[in-house]
């Protein structure tokens, strides 16, 4: 799997993202060339090299010639891009980047998504920024982006549209919630909201042992200089040597002793509506000899919210216990199957380059009752047919 690993060495930014990918070997032309295809008008790229602490880097520089005098919302972001002649995965990977961004300042200025109306970030050269690097991700055919935790600043102030904020940003706070981070004694902004919704909405999580063949490797410098670190940000592009997909999820648990059993049933059916991967339950004894229930939920962080709700509404408890959880899956796909009961589609998964067929309970469950057999059977009669 091809994967890019963003070191931050001194936190993350956009046009320090740009700098690290044209390092690495994206011919700064053909970045231009399609950043031309949003058909917005009024800027150019420069890169130069620029030393810090004997490490010579790329510095990227969105020169801009007309500024709009108006703010973006981010339907008109998403239209800009929506009617570009970008690739399909530039422009998803792009609008889920604004997505992220809209909903933090909406989080922060206590309004909604579609109300909020981006200042810096819906500036001309923030646009760049972030379609750019969706473009670097194509160019270099990335699959799966990973970083280190995120570096903050943690002191100090910034200038923004809203005048003096504290560092870290706000914006950058929110996006970055749940996310693994490091706050650092540097006085000033080293992850701006830009470049950490670049990490929250593309990264797939934190790189701890896994064997990466890293090809390719680009320094991206920041605008200001630090005596403590160098004001970079490192790309490693290569493959993940792995069979296994990746990914990290928490698990939420909470033990209960207080709640009707036969209320179970619905809590775990409306865990799995809002997105968990898993919701089981397992006999406890608790304190004071009390027979009990352990409550496990498997979700993306993404979703933890939501799944907090549930338990929060639809159970007793009063807390729970949530750990980041790694998490190695087998390869899987679907499949749709000619057999005997007609197409069936069928989950697909690769062990040791070896594909195996399992049948999918829900389509054995729709034939069995659309062919008045028993379950069972129809098991057998696909389990037979796929397996020739």
């Amino acid at each position: 799997m091809r994967i890019v690993y963003f070191d931050t060495i001194a936190g993350i930014s956009g046009d320090m993202t740009l700098g690290a990918f044209v390092s690495a070997g994206l011919p700064l032309g053909d970045l231009t060339r399609e950043l031309t295809k949003l058909s917005l008008q009024g800027f150019e790229l420069q890169a130069s090299h620029i030393e810090r602490s004997g490490i010579v880097a790329v510095k990227v520089d969105v020169v801009i010639s007309i500024q709009p005098k108006y703010h973006r919302h981010l339907k008109d972001i998403n239209e800009i891009i929506d009617q570009s002649k970008l690739s399909g995965i530039v422009k998803d990977r792009s609008k889920k980047i604004f997505h992220d961004i809209a909903v933090a300042e909406a989080k922060v200025h206590n309004t909604t998504v579609e109300k909020i109306h981006f200042h810096e970030v819906g500036a001309l050269d923030s646009i760049v920024d972030i379609v750019g690097t969706a473009i670097c991700l194509e160019k270099f055919g990335i699959e799966r982006v990973y970083s280190s935790p995120v570096k903050l600043g943690s002191s100090g102030f910034v200038r923004a549209e809203h005048g003096q904020l504290p560092v870290p940003a706000p914006a950058a706070m929110e996006i970055l919630r749940d996310y693994p981070t490091v706050l650092t004694d540097i006085g000033f902004e080293l992850t701006t909201p830009t470049g950490a919704a670049i990490i929250k909405a593309l990264s797939s999580g934190i790189l701890s042992y896994e064997r990466i063949r890293v090809e390719k490797i680009g320094y991206g410098a920041g605008s200001r200089g630090s005596g403590k670190v160098p004001n970079l940000l490192r790309v490693m592009i290569g493959e993940l040597e792995s069979e296994y997909d990746q990914d990290e999820i928490v698990t939420v648990e909470t033990n209960i002793d207080d709640l009707n059993p036969e209320l179970y049933p619905f809590v775990i059916e409306r865990l799995l509506s809002v997105g968990a991967h898993d919701a089981y339950l397992v006999p406890v004894i608790m304190k004071k000899g009390r027979p009990g229930i352990l409550l496990s939920i498997l979700a993306n962080r993404a979703n933890l919210d939501a799944v907090l709700k549930v338990v929060y509404s639809e159970t007793t408890t009063l807390g729970v216990r949530i750990q980041s959880v790694e998490r190695r899956k087998l390869p899987r796909t679907h499949k749709d199957i000619n057999t005997s009961l007609g197409t069936v589609r069928v989950k697909a998964v690769v062990t040791h380059g070896v594909e195996r067929l399992v049948p999918e309970f829900e389509e054995c469950r729709r034939i069995a009752v659309e062919k008045k057999l028993s379950l069972l059977e129809v098991y057998r009669i696909i389990e037979s047919e796929i397996g020739k």
